[in-house]
């Protein structure tokens, strides 16, 4: 195999915190995110032709097997991840500094500031794991160890502390992808074949479990193609191996050698191990990876549709035999299958020749599927089949229609407030959930350690307002912006709307 080249698919990496943390769905109970880590003790360094962690097992063990070999062989590509964010937290204050006395804004927004209760900002520390998956640095984590960090450093298992910078993200399947710059070359770790892992094999997960340092336990594969609820495309190896805190985004390693799966969550009701963790497969793992490394995004095809499962009670209703294929709740307006012939109440029966067995394969056929491609779908309406086609989209992302006022800021010399925006386009207030006619700037992203952070604006925020001026469009909230850095203001009002609330927050600009 030739050195430092592309990574092979599969890798991840895991979120850590001090306090304890919870993925968004609990499963049945509490899916806990595996969190914190702590650097990595040096061990021997690994001297192999091409830094490659080679897979070197030979033949079956008889009775209880030995794992020492592999894990001298995989450790040193396993590394620590140190991340600090901005965070804010509540403090008493008196008048805002920089709020004009003549700003036409409502009497308890001055209230609202001549009140205890300012958002001020607070630094916080974290850890998680993962690991190199080339020689040049890149490395794979869980997007969860990363998000919303200020700062990424990376400790590898001679103790090296390194600053990173994160190539790419994905929250829908909880990866991201890293990169230091060693000024060497790196030991890493191959990917394996996930799919032909069976119930009952032996695997290794690594990381850095409580801060202890670099960890190795031993379990099997309890089951395959678990749903926990934490995302449209679930399908994680469920493995007995001891997974805490701090083994998030670690990887899960087969007797060879290879990376099967990135460990992200686990089932426990107290945050501790009780044998039920759950990996992200590799094959799922190394698609993401590689369109990360490319594109610094993953792009997914969209159908715009709202689905459900076909029940007992369902099928019988709709003159299905058995059960199967998914129906369709709703066609959204303004998205690809309205511009077909789909409709609510058809029963998707196969996509592309797939026969649907569940409502969980569809969404994860449609996003693999490159957008702008025609999917064939055949459906069961009014007591027949019939064959459609759809020319899927592209599924809609903030962070990709997003435009950043800040960056424009910079090259006019003015203020910057770290705010990513997008337009609230059809698609959006499907995707979102927002009424038709809702109006407002959404909110994609906000930069950490920014002043708009520090304001304690977060994500998914709507701007409607910016002083008293109405705003509908990015471009129209910059130049609100710049209008009134342009008056020598120190900051600048903005009605900020989430969660059912509304509320104006003063941004001070920062040159």
């Amino acid at each position: 195999m030739n050195e430092n080249r592309a990574i092979h698919p599969s890798a991840s990496l895991q979120h850590p915190a001090r306090t304890r943390v919870v993925r968004r769905h609990a499963v049945a109970g509490a899916v806990m995110l595996a969190l914190t880590g702590a650097v990595a003790l040096p061990l021997q360094a690994l001297e192999t032709p091409n830094n490659i962690v080679t897979p070197a097992v030979s033949g079956q063990i008889a009775g209880l097997p030995s794992f020492a070999e592999v894990a001298a062989r995989v450790t040193p590509a396993v590394v620590n991840v140190t991340v600090a964010s901005e965070s804010t937290r509540t403090m008493g204050f008196r008048a805002h500094p920089g709020l004009p006395d003549d700003l036409p804004v409502p009497e308890f927004f001055r209230r609202f500031f001549d009140e205890p209760g300012r958002m001020a900002p607070h630094r916080t520390m974290g850890q998680g794991s993962g690991f190199l998956v080339d020689a040049e640095g890149h490395i794979v984590t869980n997007n969860h160890v990363i998000d919303g960090a200020s700062e990424v450093k990376v400790v590898l298992n001679d103790g090296s502390s390194h600053p990173a910078r994160i190539v790419g993200r994905d929250d829908k399947i909880d990866l991201a992808l890293l990169k230091i710059d060693a000024e060497r070359p790196l030991a890493y770790v191959e990917f394996g074949d996930s799919t032909k892992a069976r119930v009952g094999d032996w695997v290794l997960a690594v990381g850095n479990p409580f801060g202890l340092g670099g960890s190795v336990n031993a379990g099997i594969i309890s089951a395959r193609g678990r749903d926990i609820r934490s995302g449209p495309y679930d399908d994680y190896l469920q493995i007995d191996a001891a997974i805490n805190r701090g083994n998030s985004g670690g990887p899960l390693f087969d007797t060879h050698g290879r990376v099967i799966g990135v460990n992200t969550a686990i089932f426990s009701p107290t945050g501790g191990n009780i044998g039920i963790g759950f990996a992200i497969p590799a094959e799922t793992v190394g698609e993401v990876v590689a369109e990360l490394r490319e594109k610094g995004r993953v792009e997914r095809g969209w159908l715009g549709v709202r689905i459900q499962r076909v029940t007992p009670e369902l099928a019988a209703g709709l003159g299905l035999a058995q059960e199967g294929g998914v129906l369709v709740a709703d066609v959204l307006a303004g998205g690809p299958a309205s511009k077909s012939e789909l409709q609510a109440g058809d029963v998707i029966l196969s996509a592309d020749a797939q026969p649907l067995e569940n409502g969980r394969e569809l969404p994860r056929l449609v996003a693999a599927t490159e957008p702008g491609t025609r999917m064939r779908l055949e459906v069961w309406r009014d007591g027949k089949r019939r064959q459609l086609s759809v020319t899927l989209g592209r599924m809609p992302e903030a962070d990709r229609v997003a435009v950043a006022p800040s960056e424009d800021m910079e090259e006019t010399n003015q203020p910057r407030l770290g705010l990513y925006l997008a337009p609230l386009t059809p698609e959006l207030r499907a995707q979102k959930g927002l009424d038709a006619d809702r109006t407002g700037v959404y909110v994609a992203r906000v930069e950490p350690g920014s002043p708009a952070s520090r304001a304690g604006i977060a994500s998914g925020s709507l701007i409607s307002m910016v002083g008293a001026n109405p705003v509908d469009s990015p471009a129209q909230l910059l130049a609100a912006v710049r209008a009134a850095a342009e008056e020598a203001r120190t900051s600048v009002i903005l009605r900020v709307e989430r969660d059912g609330q509304a509320l104006f927050v003063a941004v001070p600009f920062a040159a």
